[in-house]
């Protein structure tokens, strides 16, 4: 880019020097003095134009900084965000650890309970068929022990051996 305008500045002084020289018959003073003060200019006009490049320079390299400087920032809230999903991860993880441990426990307890209730119910029944059992065996005992039914029964033996339909009877209630 310099260098075209350099080259358009020369061509530029060119054309003003063949003008010049189609105007008269040779090369004067004030030409050379014209000349002086267009190379002069020309030079402050590139020498601004350079400062000018040169400052244009400077503020894309800081704009590519500052992009750079915001990229970095990005990178660095992806980054924390990234951070942050991994501890939500964890989290989850303990959680669901924690699910683990109550189904875990939850599963004993049922079977501590159920098998409390079938030792409850089986030691239910064991002792009430033997309280029945006892009882029954006591109720007959006294019944015989003070009763008539005792005598009633001997009665019914003793008319056996004479009365074949009592000895019938007796046997098929297996009394004799």
């Amino acid at each position: 880019m310099r260098m075209g305008i350099r080259v358009g500045v020369i061509v530029l002084g060119l054309c003003c020097a063949s003008v010049a020289r189609a105007q008269g018959p040779g090369f004067t003073q004030e030409d050379r003095d014209r000349l002086i003060r267009l190379e002069t200019t020309l030079q402050v006009f590139m020498h601004q134009v350079d400062k000018r490049f040169e400052q244009v320079d400077k503020r894309i390299q800081e704009l590519r900084e500052d992009m750079n400087k915001r990229f970095e920032q990005v990178d660095k809230r992806f980054e924390q965000v990234d951070k942050r999903f991994e501890q939500v991860d964890r989290r989850f993880e303990q959680v669901d650890r924690r699910f683990e441990q109550i189904m875990t426990f939850l599963w004993i307890l049922v079977a501590i309970f159920t098998t409390l209730t079938a030792t409850v119910i089986g030691f239910a029944y064991w002792d009430r068929r033997t309280i029945i059992r006892k009882a029954r065996d006591e109720a007959v005992e006294q019944i015989e022990k003070e009763g008539r039914l005792r005598d009633l029964i001997q009665a019914m033996r003793a008319l056996a051996p004479d009365n074949p339909s009592v000895a019938e009877v007796l046997r098929r209630f297996h009394l004799l």
